[in-house]
């Protein structure tokens, strides 16, 4: 025991240093969401603030346009999280349990997705998106932040779906069953840990994503919550204790979500193969 005390002890040095290391952010971020805007430079930074107010939030909720840019926020998150864990677990099936020629070749085709950079995709998504009318409405952002998810979250459900007992697979085919009962009722309910990975990785993705929703809306009302933020300023002044505000109510639903399905989470690393 004495001798393993030395590496516990390097082991919780390295996971403190850690959590400090990813806390400090968020926590100057709600710091300077509370501070008076004449504290927001002071040197040097005050972690804590030593004066709270809410007028930045209270002047953020007050600004009309806020609701708006969450709900088309939430609407194409949403959206774009359920079409993707629908559709990627149709195909996870398929290449999982699913017996058709040209199996492997489609399943490596549909990889490719993974290995290209999201930005470098910007300019043919805007020419297509040009093409079939779908710049500067919400449904364009869908269509795309679903197309983005599809390979890598098949990738991961395919795992977790080659996962399930042969058995049982077997014992519903013998009672009857057909592909979309086994899809139905026995894959998806052992199935919920992935499931849950994939819907926090969709969600994150589509509730943060900027580049795009950037490209692809002009107009003011159609807006996504991460571009209203990086252009929330005036034109002498940016005031940071709203931005900062804004941030935080924008890392409400993303709490939400992963509170709904963080007792899953770890479940689902582990199946999904995203270890270490």
């Amino acid at each position: 025991m004495m001798r393993r005390l030395p590496m516990l002890a390097t082991r919780y040095v390295f996971l403190t240093g850690g959590l400090v290391f990813v806390l400090v952010p968020f926590i100057y971020m709600i710091s300077v969401s509370l501070k008076p805007q004449a504290y927001t430079f002071e040197i040097p930074p005050q972690l804590f603030p030593r004066e709270i107010t809410l007028n930045h939030y209270q002047e953020v909720l007050a600004k009309e346009n806020l609701l708006l840019y969450f709900g088309n926020s939430l609407l194409v998150a949403t959206v774009s999280t359920g079409t993707t864990v629908l559709i990627s677990a149709l195909m996870a099936y398929a290449f999982a349990l699913m017996k058709f020629r040209g199996k492997n070749v489609l399943f490596s085709i549909l990889l490719i997705g993974m290995m290209i950079p999201p930005v470098m995709l910007i300019v043919p998504q805007f020419l297509v998106a040009k093409d079939l009318k779908l710049l500067n409405n919400l449904l364009g952002l869908i269509v795309v932040y679903v197309t983005m998810n599809l390979s890598m979250q098949t990738f991961l459900l395919r795992g977790v779906f080659a996962g399930v007992p042969r058995d049982l697979l077997d014992a519903a085919l013998i009672d009857g069953g057909n592909q979309w009962t086994l899809f139905r009722r026995v894959v998806l309910p052992l199935s919920g840990p992935g499931i849950a990975v994939v819907v926090i990785f969709t969600f994150l993705y589509s509730w943060d994503e900027f580049p795009w929703a950037h490209v692809a809306m002009k107009e003011t009302a159609k807006r996504t919550l991460p571009v209203a933020i990086a252009l929330f300023q005036r034109p002498d002044l940016t005031e940071w204790g709203q931005v900062f505000a804004m941030s935080v109510i924008a890392l409400i639903p993303v709490l939400l979500v992963y509170i709904a399905f963080q007792r899953y989470f770890v479940a689902g690393i582990s199946t999904t193969g995203l270890k270490g």
